[in-house]
Protein backbone atom coordinates (compact mmCIF):
# COMPACT_ATOMS: atom_id res chain seq x y z
CA UNK A 1 0.00 0.00 0.00
CA UNK A 2 1.44 3.36 -0.68
CA UNK A 3 0.66 6.51 0.96
CA UNK A 4 1.76 10.52 1.20
CA UNK A 5 3.77 11.24 4.26
CA UNK A 6 4.48 14.71 5.69
CA UNK A 7 7.13 14.30 7.88
CA UNK A 8 6.67 17.86 8.95
CA UNK A 9 8.33 20.15 11.70
CA UNK A 10 5.49 20.42 13.48
CA UNK A 11 3.04 18.16 12.88
CA UNK A 12 3.10 14.86 10.51
CA UNK A 13 0.36 12.99 8.55
CA UNK A 14 -0.31 10.15 6.35
CA UNK A 15 -2.71 10.28 3.40
CA UNK A 16 -4.22 7.35 1.46
CA UNK A 17 -6.72 7.32 -1.42
CA UNK A 18 -9.55 5.98 -1.27
CA UNK A 19 -12.75 6.48 -3.75
CA UNK A 20 -10.31 8.77 -6.16
CA UNK A 21 -9.97 11.27 -3.13
CA UNK A 22 -7.66 12.06 -0.62
CA UNK A 23 -8.30 11.15 2.87
CA UNK A 24 -5.62 11.96 5.97
CA UNK A 25 -5.58 8.67 8.16
CA UNK A 26 -6.11 9.13 11.80
CA UNK A 27 -2.51 8.75 13.88
CA UNK A 28 -4.65 8.69 17.36
CA UNK A 29 -8.25 8.49 19.01
CA UNK A 30 -9.13 12.33 17.93
CA UNK A 31 -6.41 13.63 15.70
CA UNK A 32 -5.22 12.94 12.18
CA UNK A 33 -1.98 14.98 13.28
CA UNK A 34 0.65 13.98 15.01
CA UNK A 35 3.18 16.36 17.05
CA UNK A 36 6.34 16.27 15.75
CA UNK A 37 8.53 15.76 19.43
CA UNK A 38 10.10 12.84 21.09
CA UNK A 39 10.95 12.32 24.89
CA UNK A 40 13.11 10.10 26.58
CA UNK A 41 13.85 9.51 30.17
CA UNK A 42 17.41 9.38 29.15
CA UNK A 43 18.84 9.84 25.12
CA UNK A 44 20.66 7.00 25.29
CA UNK A 45 17.34 4.73 26.00
CA UNK A 46 16.58 6.14 22.01
CA UNK A 47 18.40 3.69 20.33
CA UNK A 48 17.27 0.19 22.19
CA UNK A 49 13.55 1.09 21.37
CA UNK A 50 14.44 0.76 17.91
CA UNK A 51 16.27 -1.99 18.53
CA UNK A 52 13.16 -3.82 20.11
CA UNK A 53 10.42 -2.66 17.24
CA UNK A 54 12.88 -3.39 13.74
CA UNK A 55 12.57 -7.19 12.23
CA UNK A 56 14.48 -9.99 13.80
CA UNK A 57 16.61 -10.34 10.62
CA UNK A 58 17.90 -6.50 10.79
CA UNK A 59 18.71 -6.42 14.50
CA UNK A 60 22.10 -8.62 14.74
CA UNK A 61 23.50 -5.63 12.26
CA UNK A 62 22.23 -2.09 14.07
CA UNK A 63 23.16 -3.86 17.71
CA UNK A 64 26.44 -4.00 16.17
CA UNK A 65 26.34 0.11 14.76
CA UNK A 66 24.75 0.84 18.07
CA UNK A 67 26.74 -1.40 20.58
CA UNK A 68 28.46 1.83 22.17
CA UNK A 69 24.31 3.29 22.73
CA UNK A 70 23.05 0.41 23.71
CA UNK A 71 25.51 -0.67 26.57
CA UNK A 72 25.19 3.38 27.73
CA UNK A 73 21.36 2.97 27.40
CA UNK A 74 21.62 -0.26 29.36
CA UNK A 75 23.41 1.41 32.09
CA UNK A 76 20.68 4.02 32.10
CA UNK A 77 17.89 1.80 32.32
CA UNK A 78 19.41 0.37 35.58
CA UNK A 79 20.40 4.21 36.85
CA UNK A 80 16.31 5.22 36.37
CA UNK A 81 15.38 1.68 37.90
CA UNK A 82 13.28 0.96 35.06
CA UNK A 83 11.85 -2.36 34.17
CA UNK A 84 12.83 -4.45 31.45
CA UNK A 85 9.86 -3.66 29.10
CA UNK A 86 8.95 -0.21 30.89
CA UNK A 87 8.53 1.88 28.19
CA UNK A 88 11.21 4.95 28.61
CA UNK A 89 10.50 6.66 24.74
CA UNK A 90 7.70 9.02 23.85
CA UNK A 91 6.35 10.46 20.68
CA UNK A 92 3.89 13.03 19.47
CA UNK A 93 1.27 13.93 22.08
CA UNK A 94 2.52 12.06 24.80
CA UNK A 95 6.33 13.36 24.53
CA UNK A 96 4.74 16.25 25.36
CA UNK A 97 2.99 15.38 28.34
CA UNK A 98 5.80 13.69 29.50
CA UNK A 99 8.33 17.03 29.02
CA UNK A 100 5.58 18.92 30.88
CA UNK A 101 5.93 16.10 33.82
CA UNK A 102 9.34 16.04 34.00
CA UNK A 103 11.45 19.41 32.27
CA UNK A 104 14.08 18.90 33.94
CA UNK A 105 15.21 15.20 33.51
CA UNK A 106 15.25 13.35 30.60
CA UNK A 107 16.35 14.30 27.05
CA UNK A 108 13.42 16.51 24.57
CA UNK A 109 13.24 17.54 20.82
CA UNK A 110 11.11 19.42 19.10
CA UNK A 111 10.83 19.34 15.37
CA UNK A 112 14.20 17.09 14.85
CA UNK A 113 13.30 17.59 11.16
CA UNK A 114 14.91 20.89 11.73
CA UNK A 115 17.94 19.46 12.80
CA UNK A 116 18.38 17.38 9.98
CA UNK A 117 20.40 19.16 7.61
CA UNK A 118 22.73 20.46 10.63
CA UNK A 119 26.46 21.53 9.26
CA UNK A 120 29.35 20.21 11.02
CA UNK A 121 27.22 17.46 13.03
CA UNK A 122 29.23 14.29 14.04
CA UNK A 123 28.84 10.82 12.94
CA UNK A 124 27.38 10.46 16.76
CA UNK A 125 25.19 13.51 16.15
CA UNK A 126 23.98 11.92 12.81
CA UNK A 127 23.28 8.78 14.27
CA UNK A 128 21.21 9.67 17.07
CA UNK A 129 18.69 11.76 14.39
CA UNK A 130 18.58 8.31 12.56
CA UNK A 131 17.42 6.77 15.38
CA UNK A 132 14.71 9.82 16.43
CA UNK A 133 13.26 9.97 13.10
CA UNK A 134 13.12 6.09 12.76
CA UNK A 135 11.27 5.74 16.20
CA UNK A 136 8.85 8.70 14.78
CA UNK A 137 8.49 6.77 11.39
CA UNK A 138 7.59 3.72 13.10
CA UNK A 139 5.20 5.36 15.39
CA UNK A 140 3.35 6.89 12.47
CA UNK A 141 3.84 4.10 10.29
CA UNK A 142 1.95 1.60 13.37
CA UNK A 143 -0.41 4.44 14.18
CA UNK A 144 -1.49 4.77 10.71
CA UNK A 145 -2.14 0.73 9.30
CA UNK A 146 -4.01 0.25 12.83
CA UNK A 147 -6.73 3.08 11.34
CA UNK A 148 -6.59 1.20 8.23
CA UNK A 149 -9.04 -1.38 7.27
CA UNK A 150 -8.41 -2.80 10.84
CA UNK A 151 -5.20 -2.79 10.78
CA UNK A 152 -5.17 -5.32 8.13
CA UNK A 153 -3.34 -2.83 5.70
CA UNK A 154 0.83 -2.95 5.22
CA UNK A 155 1.90 0.38 4.37
CA UNK A 156 5.19 -0.19 2.05
CA UNK A 157 5.52 2.81 -0.23
CA UNK A 158 5.72 6.50 0.84
CA UNK A 159 6.02 9.71 -1.15
CA UNK A 160 7.67 11.53 1.88
CA UNK A 161 8.05 16.04 1.86
CA UNK A 162 10.92 17.62 2.52
CA UNK A 163 11.93 21.39 2.33
CA UNK A 164 13.48 23.33 -1.01
CA UNK A 165 16.27 23.73 1.37
CA UNK A 166 16.55 21.57 5.09
CA UNK A 167 18.88 24.68 5.89
CA UNK A 168 19.64 28.38 5.06
CA UNK A 169 23.70 27.57 4.93
CA UNK A 170 25.20 24.35 3.77
CA UNK A 171 23.49 24.07 0.15
CA UNK A 172 23.37 21.27 -1.04
CA UNK A 173 25.31 18.70 1.00
CA UNK A 174 22.60 19.93 3.73
CA UNK A 175 20.26 18.63 1.83
CA UNK A 176 21.85 15.58 0.81
CA UNK A 177 22.72 14.47 4.25
CA UNK A 178 18.69 15.30 5.46
CA UNK A 179 17.80 13.23 2.76
CA UNK A 180 19.72 10.45 3.34
CA UNK A 181 18.76 10.39 7.45
CA UNK A 182 15.55 10.58 6.33
CA UNK A 183 15.82 7.53 3.64
CA UNK A 184 17.21 5.42 5.86
CA UNK A 185 14.93 6.13 8.56
CA UNK A 186 12.05 5.40 6.04
CA UNK A 187 13.44 1.99 5.63
CA UNK A 188 14.25 0.99 9.27
CA UNK A 189 10.56 1.39 9.76
CA UNK A 190 8.95 -0.80 7.19
CA UNK A 191 8.96 1.22 4.00
CA UNK A 192 10.41 -0.59 1.44
CA UNK A 193 10.32 2.04 -1.37
CA UNK A 194 10.13 6.08 -0.55
CA UNK A 195 10.35 8.86 -3.04
CA UNK A 196 10.57 12.67 -2.54
CA UNK A 197 8.49 15.73 -3.44
CA UNK A 198 9.47 19.75 -2.46
CA UNK A 199 6.77 20.69 -0.02
CA UNK A 200 5.31 23.52 -1.64
CA UNK A 201 4.78 21.72 -4.74
CA UNK A 202 2.83 19.23 -3.27
CA UNK A 203 0.55 22.08 -1.48
CA UNK A 204 0.19 23.40 -4.88
CA UNK A 205 -0.98 20.23 -6.57
CA UNK A 206 -3.78 19.45 -3.89
CA UNK A 207 -5.14 23.07 -5.37
CA UNK A 208 -4.31 22.44 -9.10
CA UNK A 209 -6.80 19.51 -8.50
CA UNK A 210 -9.39 22.33 -8.45
CA UNK A 211 -8.29 24.55 -11.30
CA UNK A 212 -10.05 24.49 -14.41
CA UNK A 213 -7.65 27.02 -16.34
CA UNK A 214 -3.96 26.72 -16.49
CA UNK A 215 -2.42 29.60 -14.30
CA UNK A 216 0.56 30.37 -13.52
CA UNK A 217 1.04 29.55 -9.37
CA UNK A 218 3.69 31.07 -6.35
CA UNK A 219 3.20 28.39 -3.74
CA UNK A 220 4.03 29.82 -0.34
CA UNK A 221 4.31 26.87 2.32
CA UNK A 222 4.72 28.59 5.40
CA UNK A 223 5.60 25.71 8.01
CA UNK A 224 6.54 24.91 11.35
CA UNK A 225 10.33 24.98 10.61
CA UNK A 226 10.99 26.24 7.03
CA UNK A 227 9.45 28.28 4.25
CA UNK A 228 9.03 27.01 1.08
CA UNK A 229 7.83 29.62 -1.95
CA UNK A 230 7.37 27.63 -5.78
CA UNK A 231 6.76 28.96 -9.20
CA UNK A 232 4.63 26.47 -10.79
CA UNK A 233 2.45 26.18 -14.25
CA UNK A 234 -0.62 24.45 -13.34
CA UNK A 235 -3.81 23.51 -14.78
CA UNK A 236 -5.33 21.20 -16.84
CA UNK A 237 -2.60 20.81 -19.36
CA UNK A 238 0.01 19.85 -16.44
CA UNK A 239 -1.95 17.96 -13.97
CA UNK A 240 -1.68 14.62 -15.76
CA UNK A 241 2.08 14.60 -16.34
CA UNK A 242 4.63 12.80 -14.37
CA UNK A 243 7.28 14.63 -14.63
CA UNK A 244 6.65 18.13 -14.25
CA UNK A 245 10.40 19.20 -14.10
CA UNK A 246 9.29 21.96 -17.40
CA UNK A 247 6.54 23.37 -14.94
CA UNK A 248 8.89 24.27 -11.74
CA UNK A 249 9.65 27.55 -13.16
CA UNK A 250 11.57 28.43 -9.55
CA UNK A 251 11.85 27.96 -5.95
CA UNK A 252 13.42 29.00 -3.13
CA UNK A 253 13.51 27.76 0.86
CA UNK A 254 15.36 28.41 4.01
CA UNK A 255 14.62 27.15 8.01
CA UNK A 256 12.31 30.02 8.85
CA UNK A 257 8.96 29.39 10.03
CA UNK A 258 6.61 28.70 12.75
CA UNK A 259 9.21 27.81 15.46
CA UNK A 260 11.04 31.01 14.52
CA UNK A 261 8.20 33.68 14.94
CA UNK A 262 7.53 31.65 18.68
CA UNK A 263 11.36 31.80 19.61
CA UNK A 264 11.20 35.52 18.29
CA UNK A 265 7.67 36.40 20.46
CA UNK A 266 9.17 34.76 23.51
CA UNK A 267 11.97 37.16 23.00
CA UNK A 268 9.65 40.18 22.80
CA UNK A 269 6.75 39.10 25.40
CA UNK A 270 8.49 37.08 27.77
CA UNK A 271 11.86 37.29 28.03
CA UNK A 272 11.69 41.51 29.68
CA UNK A 273 9.95 39.18 32.58
CA UNK A 274 13.13 37.09 32.91
CA UNK A 275 15.73 40.51 32.94
CA UNK A 276 16.06 41.32 29.33
CA UNK A 277 16.55 45.27 28.41
CA UNK A 278 17.40 45.57 32.26
CA UNK A 279 20.16 47.10 33.24
CA UNK A 280 23.40 46.20 35.59
CA UNK A 281 24.80 47.75 38.35
CA UNK A 282 27.13 49.71 36.08
CA UNK A 283 24.36 50.84 34.01
CA UNK A 284 25.22 48.46 30.95
CA UNK A 285 22.30 46.55 29.55
CA UNK A 286 21.93 42.55 30.65
CA UNK A 287 23.96 40.54 27.83
CA UNK A 288 21.17 39.04 25.73
CA UNK A 289 23.03 35.98 24.76
CA UNK A 290 22.02 33.90 27.65
CA UNK A 291 18.10 34.88 27.11
CA UNK A 292 18.77 33.94 23.28
CA UNK A 293 19.95 30.80 23.68
CA UNK A 294 17.09 29.64 26.64
CA UNK A 295 14.10 29.44 23.80
CA UNK A 296 16.41 29.25 20.45
CA UNK A 297 15.47 24.97 20.85
CA UNK A 298 16.10 24.87 17.14
CA UNK A 299 19.62 25.31 17.37
CA UNK A 300 21.84 22.75 18.77
CA UNK A 301 24.77 25.05 19.56
CA UNK A 302 22.50 27.21 21.85
CA UNK A 303 20.77 24.53 23.40
CA UNK A 304 24.05 22.72 24.69
CA UNK A 305 25.45 26.17 25.31
CA UNK A 306 22.30 27.25 27.87
CA UNK A 307 21.91 23.55 29.67
CA UNK A 308 26.06 24.05 30.37
CA UNK A 309 27.82 24.50 34.24
CA UNK A 310 29.60 28.21 32.30
CA UNK A 311 25.98 29.42 31.47
CA UNK A 312 24.47 28.54 34.52
CA UNK A 313 27.83 30.33 36.40
CA UNK A 314 27.49 33.16 34.12
CA UNK A 315 23.37 33.81 35.38
CA UNK A 316 24.67 34.00 39.00
CA UNK A 317 27.38 36.27 38.24
CA UNK A 318 24.97 38.19 36.60
CA UNK A 319 22.24 38.20 39.55
CA UNK A 320 24.78 39.39 41.66
CA UNK A 321 25.80 42.82 39.19
CA UNK A 322 21.99 43.28 38.61
CA UNK A 323 19.36 46.05 39.10
CA UNK A 324 16.80 43.55 39.07
CA UNK A 325 17.85 40.46 40.28
CA UNK A 326 14.91 38.79 40.82
CA UNK A 327 13.99 39.18 37.57
CA UNK A 328 17.15 37.36 36.39
CA UNK A 329 16.93 34.36 38.94
CA UNK A 330 14.18 33.61 36.83
CA UNK A 331 16.24 33.07 34.05
CA UNK A 332 18.16 31.08 36.36
CA UNK A 333 15.08 29.02 36.87
CA UNK A 334 14.51 28.51 33.46
CA UNK A 335 18.61 27.26 32.95
CA UNK A 336 17.94 24.95 35.91
CA UNK A 337 14.93 22.80 35.03
CA UNK A 338 15.24 23.13 31.34
CA UNK A 339 12.12 25.59 30.84
CA UNK A 340 12.80 26.58 27.29
CA UNK A 341 10.69 24.47 25.82
CA UNK A 342 7.99 24.56 27.63
CA UNK A 343 8.28 29.05 27.34
CA UNK A 344 8.19 28.39 23.41
CA UNK A 345 5.26 26.08 23.38
CA UNK A 346 3.42 29.18 25.89
CA UNK A 347 4.48 31.20 22.83
CA UNK A 348 3.12 28.83 20.46
CA UNK A 349 -0.17 28.86 21.82
CA UNK A 350 0.03 32.41 22.30
CA UNK A 351 -0.04 32.92 18.53
CA UNK A 352 -2.61 30.59 17.63
CA UNK A 353 -4.61 32.73 20.40
CA UNK A 354 -4.35 35.32 18.71
CA UNK A 355 -5.67 34.30 15.29
CA UNK A 356 -8.68 34.58 16.88
CA UNK A 357 -8.59 37.05 19.26
CA UNK A 358 -6.19 41.12 19.83
CA UNK A 359 -4.75 39.98 22.96
CA UNK A 360 -4.14 37.09 25.60
CA UNK A 361 -2.79 36.72 28.50
CA UNK A 362 -0.28 34.12 28.99
CA UNK A 363 0.12 32.23 32.47
CA UNK A 364 4.14 31.76 33.34
CA UNK A 365 3.88 30.37 36.67
CA UNK A 366 5.75 27.57 35.83
CA UNK A 367 9.16 29.82 36.49
CA UNK A 368 7.48 32.13 39.08
CA UNK A 369 4.04 32.34 41.26
CA UNK A 370 2.04 34.44 39.60
CA UNK A 371 3.98 35.35 36.51
CA UNK A 372 1.79 36.43 33.28
CA UNK A 373 2.59 37.89 30.22
CA UNK A 374 -0.08 40.26 28.04
CA UNK A 375 0.40 39.88 24.30
CA UNK A 376 -1.41 41.81 21.37
CA UNK A 377 -1.59 41.38 17.76
CA UNK A 378 0.83 44.32 17.89
CA UNK A 379 2.94 43.01 19.91
CA UNK A 380 3.21 39.95 17.66
CA UNK A 381 3.68 41.83 14.51
CA UNK A 382 6.15 43.83 15.73
CA UNK A 383 8.10 40.55 17.31
CA UNK A 384 8.44 39.20 13.58
CA UNK A 385 9.02 41.70 12.31
CA UNK A 386 12.67 40.05 11.01
CA UNK A 387 11.30 36.44 9.99
CA UNK A 388 8.52 38.16 8.03
CA UNK A 389 11.06 40.09 6.17
CA UNK A 390 12.95 36.64 5.35
CA UNK A 391 9.81 35.18 4.14
CA UNK A 392 9.23 37.82 1.52
CA UNK A 393 12.70 37.59 0.59
CA UNK A 394 12.16 34.42 -0.38
CA UNK A 395 8.88 35.00 -2.49
CA UNK A 396 10.76 37.46 -4.47
CA UNK A 397 13.68 34.78 -5.04
CA UNK A 398 11.61 32.86 -6.75
CA UNK A 399 10.07 35.55 -8.65
CA UNK A 400 13.24 36.73 -9.80
CA UNK A 401 14.38 33.23 -10.58
CA UNK A 402 11.39 32.48 -12.32
CA UNK A 403 11.38 35.47 -14.49
CA UNK A 404 7.68 35.63 -14.40
CA UNK A 405 4.95 37.42 -12.25
CA UNK A 406 1.93 34.62 -10.88
CA UNK A 407 -1.87 34.67 -11.65
CA UNK A 408 -2.47 33.91 -7.85
CA UNK A 409 -0.59 33.17 -4.85
CA UNK A 410 -1.35 29.80 -2.89
CA UNK A 411 -0.78 30.25 0.84
CA UNK A 412 -0.21 27.11 3.07
CA UNK A 413 1.04 26.05 6.14
CA UNK A 414 0.03 25.74 9.55
CA UNK A 415 1.96 29.04 10.18
CA UNK A 416 -0.20 30.67 6.90
CA UNK A 417 -3.25 30.97 9.22
CA UNK A 418 -1.69 33.87 11.72
CA UNK A 419 -3.36 37.07 10.36
CA UNK A 420 -0.32 39.13 11.25
CA UNK A 421 1.55 36.88 8.31
CA UNK A 422 -1.50 36.79 5.55
CA UNK A 423 -1.27 40.90 5.87
CA UNK A 424 2.58 40.92 5.37
CA UNK A 425 2.28 38.39 2.36
CA UNK A 426 -1.30 40.19 0.93
CA UNK A 427 0.53 43.59 1.20
CA UNK A 428 3.65 42.55 -0.70
CA UNK A 429 2.09 42.34 -3.97
CA UNK A 430 -1.95 43.33 -3.39
CA UNK A 431 -2.63 42.91 -7.23
CA UNK A 432 -2.41 39.53 -7.35
CA UNK A 433 -5.13 36.99 -5.86
CA UNK A 434 -4.63 34.96 -2.96
CA UNK A 435 -5.50 31.32 -2.16
CA UNK A 436 -5.30 30.34 1.42
CA UNK A 437 -5.44 27.00 1.32
CA UNK A 438 -6.02 23.69 3.87
CA UNK A 439 -3.49 24.91 6.41
CA UNK A 440 -2.13 21.74 7.56
CA UNK A 441 -3.68 19.32 5.04
CA UNK A 442 -2.40 20.37 1.64
CA UNK A 443 1.18 19.29 1.65
CA UNK A 444 0.08 15.81 2.62
CA UNK A 445 -2.97 15.77 0.16
CA UNK A 446 0.07 16.38 -2.84
CA UNK A 447 2.40 14.20 -1.63
CA UNK A 448 -0.68 11.36 -1.56
CA UNK A 449 -1.82 12.52 -4.91
CA UNK A 450 2.04 12.32 -6.37
CA UNK A 451 2.00 8.41 -4.09
CA UNK A 452 -0.66 7.66 -6.95
CA UNK A 453 0.87 8.96 -10.21
CA UNK A 454 4.54 7.12 -8.84
CA UNK A 455 3.55 4.04 -7.26
CA UNK A 456 0.07 2.89 -8.72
Amino acid sequence: MFVGFDYGSANCAIGVIENGEVRLVPLSADSKYLSSTLYAMDRELIAEAVLKQLPQAEQAEYARMRAAQLSRGAAARRELDLLPNEQAVFVGEQAIEAYLDMPDEGFYVRSPKSFLGASGLHDSQIALFEDIVTLMMMHIKKQAEKSLANGASVITHAVIGRPVNFQGIGGEQSNIQAETILSLAAKRAGFTEVDFLFEPLAAGMDYEASLQEDVTVLVVDVGGGTTDCSMVKMGPSHIDNRDRSQDFLGHSGQRIGGNDLDIALSMASFMPHLGLGSLMTNKLPVPSKPFWNAVAVNDISAQRDFSALASKKLIEDLIKDAQSPDLIKRLLKVQKEQLGYKLVRSAEQSKIALSDHNSVDTPLDYIDNGLHAKVSEADFENAITMPLSKVEALMREALEQSGVMPDRIYVTGGTARSPAIYKRISGLFPEIPIVVGDHFGSVTAGLTRWAQRVFA
